[in-house]
Parts: C-alpha cells; sequence; structure tokens
C-alpha cells in the first residue's frame, strides 16, 4: 500500500501543478526513492509494533498509530533521499506531501483487508481460552472477547475452587486450580487469563508454572493494587528499588484544553441537536404528567455536590416507596417515552447543559449520588480520588461496559486509569466510542 500511495502521489503531481507547475521524468527515476519510501516504511511501522500478530487496541487506536507512524516513516524517506539520492535536483515537494495524504487510507484499507482475512482463518482456527476466576473481572473480559471476533478467541470454559462443576454464562467450570495443569492439557488451550484480583503471590507463581510447563500463554488481570497505586514509576534510593506514586492531576495547558474541547463541542451539539431536544421535552409532556427536565444531585468535581440534569424518564413519585435505588432493565417505573430514552442514552443529553456551565466535562468518571458515594467510600480504596477531576458524561468505564447497577470496583479501576493516562486524543476516542455503541445499540443502557 505504501509502493501504491507513492506511485499515484507520482501520478497525481503529473496531473496537479501544486504547489507550481513540474515536469516530472519518468517512473523509473524514482525507483531508488520507492525503494527508501518501503524501507522507512517496513522500519517505521516496526518500531510502532504495528506487524504484531495480534493487534489488542481498539480500531482509533489503530488509526492513531497508522497516522502517526506514516507521518514519520515520510519523513524518514525524505531525509534519507536527500542524503543518498541527492543529484543536483530538487525534491519534489508535491510528491512527498501527496504521498503521505494517501499512505493512511491506503495503508488503513489494506489493514482492513488483512484483517478480514484474519478473520476468516481464525474463524476455522481460533485460539483456545481458559478463565481462571467466575467474578466480575472475568465477566468484563467475556463480554469483550464476545463483542470482538476479531480477536480470534474461543472460550473454552472456566477454572473456579468454589464452583467446579457448574456453569456459568453457558461455560462449564472445569476444574479448580489444582486441576489448572490437567485441563490446559486436555482441552489444548492456548491462552490463559487469571482473573482472581483476592489470590496471594503464591497461588499466581503457581498457576504461572502449571500454564508454562503446557506452553500456554499467560496473562493476568490487575488485582488490588492498581487501586491502590497504579500509576507508579521506579526509582531507587542508593540502589534500593522503590515505586514512586506520580502526581496526574490535570493542571495548567491540559486543563484549559480539555475545557476548550468542552466549550466547543457542547455549544456545537446544543445548536445541532436542538430540534431533537424540543422533540423529546414535547413527547415526555405528551407522555405523562410531571416537568420535562430532572435535576439529581451528584457528587463533582472535589468531592462538591451538584445538579446533574436530564430529561425525565420515570414517574414524579418514582423513589417515593423505594428510596435511592438503581434502575434496573424493564425497571417499572419508567415511562413509554422514558423507557425509550434510557435505552438510547438520550437522556442524558441535557448534561451538555452541565458541561457549559463547568459543573461536568464531556469525558470523565460518571458522577454518583451522594448516598452512593458514601457507601463507596468507605469500602473502596482510592475511590474519591475518581473527584479529583470532573464529572463526565461519558467516561473509559462506560465504553467498555461498565455503566449501571455494574461493579463499582472494575468502574474505579477503570476511571482512575483515565484520569492517570488523560490525553485529548484519549478524550476523542472515547467520544467516538460512545457514538458507536450507541449507534450499534448498548446493551448496559435502561
Amino acid at each position: 500500500m505504501a509502493a501504491l500511495a507513492f506511485y499515484i502521489a507520482y501520478r497525481v503531481r503529473i496531473l496537479v501543478p501544486f504547489p507550481v507547475l513540474l515536469r516530472l521524468g519518468p517512473f523509473s527515476n524514482y525507483i531508488g526513492e520507492l525503494i527508501l519510501q518501503l524501507a522507512s516504511f517496513l522500519a517505521t511501522f516496526s518500531l510502532f509494533g504495528l506487524y504484531r500478530l495480534r493487534w489488542e487496541g481498539s480500531r482509533i487506536d489503530l488509526f492513531y498509530t497508522v497516522l502517526a507512524a506514516t507521518f514519520v516513516a515520510t519523513l524518514m524517506a525524505t531525509a534519507l533521499t536527500y542524503l543518498i539520492l541527492f543529484q543536483d535536483r530538487d525534491l519534489a515537494r508535491g510528491m512527498i506531501l501527496y504521498s503521505w495524504a494517501f499512505s493512511t487510507p491506503l495503508v488503513l484499507v489494506g489493514r482492513a483487508l488483512t484483517g478480514l482475512l484474519k478473520r476468516y482463518v481464525r474463524r476455522w482456527h481460533p485460539e483456545r481460552l481458559l478463565f481462571v476466576g467466575t467474578g466480575d473481572a472475568v465477566r468484563i473480559l467475556l463480554q469483550k472477547v464476545s463483542q470482538s471476533p476479531q480477536l480470534g478467541y474461543e472460550v473454552v470454559g472456566f477454572v473456579d475452587d468454589q464452583r467446579a462443576g457448574e456453569r456459568v454464562a453457558g461455560l462449564p467450570v472445569l476444574g479448580s486450580q489444582s486441576d489448572l495443569a490437567s485441563i490446559v492439557h486436555e482441552y489444548d488451550v492456548q491462552e490463559v487469563v487469571i482473573a482472581l484480583p483476592d489470590a496471594s503471590h503464591e497461588e499466581l507463581l503457581d498457576m504461572i508454572a502449571d500454564c508454562e510447563s503446557e506452553r500456554a500463554t499467560v496473562r493476568i488481570f490487575p488485582d488490588v493494587f492498581q487501586i491502590i497505586a497504579s500509576e507508579v514509576r521506579m526509582s531507587d534510593m542508593d540502589g534500593l528499588p522503590l515505586l514512586t506514586v506520580r502526581d496526574v492531576a490535570l493542571r495548567g495547558w491540559k486543563l484549559a484544553a480539555k475545557r476548550a474541547l468542552d466549550l466547543v463541542v457542547s455549544v456545537g451539539a446544543l445548536v445541532f441537536l436542538s430540534p431533537l431536544l424540543l422533540l423529546i421535552a414535547l413527547l415526555i409532556k405528551l407522555d405523562s404528567k410531571g416537568p420535562v427536565f430532572y435535576a439529581q444531585k451528584r457528587v463533582g468535581l472535589d468531592g462538591k455536590p451538584f445538579y446533574m440534569l436530564k430529561f425525565r424518564s420515570m414517574r414524579e413519585d418514582a423513589e417515593e416507596e423505594t428510596g435511592p435505588v438503581w434502575a434496573r432493565a424493564d425497571d417499572p417505573r419508567c415511562t413509554r417515552v422514558g423507557r425509550i430514552l434510557r435505552k438510547t442514552s438520550l437522556d442524558e443529553l441535557p448534561q451538555l447543559i452541565n458541561v457549559l456551565m463547568g459543573e461536568m466535562s464531556l469525558v470523565g468518571p460518571r458522577p454518583e449520588r451522594p448516598v452512593f458515594v458514601e457507601q463507596f467510600r468507605q469500602v473502596l480504596p482510592r475511590y474519591m480520588e475518581r473527584h479529583n477531576e470532573k464529572a463526565g458524561i461519558t467516561g473509559w468505564a462506560q465504553v467498555n461496559g461498565l455503566r449501571g447497577d455494574t461493579s463499582i470496583v472494575e468502574r474505579t479501576k477503570y476511571d482512575l486509569y483515565y484520569i492517570e493516562n488523560w490525553s485529548l486524543l484519549f478524550d476523542l476516542k472515547i467520544i467516538v466510542r460512545t457514538i458507536v455503541n450507541q449507534l450499534r445499540g448498548d446493551r448496559n443502557a435502561y
């Protein structure tokens, strides 16, 4: 695809007089530049990790990586051409620009085609995957595998000391931890994922040894240490290794950049979606008695309460008898219009006003009600650090399926990971994935 992009750039440069009219010689004169172009792409793509047999990031990650890699490869090819092949003539600047412009889309098309081929091959030769554990962490991983057939996994079952012989999510629990080596051998397992947050170091080492004896790849889902000190760096004290927790709060230009993104998107969305907002408001008024908006107290930045806006989707007296409770699937308190709004997440659109007012951000940890925050802070380490940044309409936990009444432990892990790895590209990735999830239909939206 890089070679094709180079040839197309050559043809386009002949046809388009930009930046200036230029007569190019025959394509054979540029074979040397083409070779350097391909060598630069091969070296750069290898350094960027794009030749790993299994790409484990999302399509958005792939786009970012390919975009950066093609840019670096084009710069490298230009420099090498100037140093090695320069012969009393100027480099064709237009060809360089056109080559870079065509490289990214063509490489992505090539990746899509090879992805289809790999998916076809993996359908007949999937990698057999075994989970150790049956808790919330495994449920999240199993959901991710089932939603991503391109990963090429076939889950054979689970290993769990407490539930041997049972079935979980339609798959068998094949035995206990002591049977791990024999299970891996019997079922020809290629990869084992250990998701036991409470396992001791000795247990983990024993399980790793059992898997390695059968030549199975081992992956370990992070334990509670990720919550206690997940963003760390190695340091030393006169040769003694130590872990230092880094300060990763958004400050300075990062805070200004995030606020600028919030303002631009929220203003544009409110203007663009105003007809839809008016239609929803009218339907709510026609469907049931009560106000159009529902303002609910939530805990935001620095643990301070604010009123989060939503389109009303339930009866006015929804919590009169039950008190504060989580919404559930087929909740009888929902109105007819409200059920549709919650399923499509359209009831969240008024939070764009919260974003505009500076009370929320487009992306961040989802805000909880004060009664739930008080419960969670008592039992979960570092839970209140979620409130070091503004709450968001969507977040890293939500795009990974952790919405509503799901594991607060796992949600906190994802929220802290987001805070500690924030970037504008990360925010854009989450926004795009949120839109894609809604178009597909989010099973956890109710």
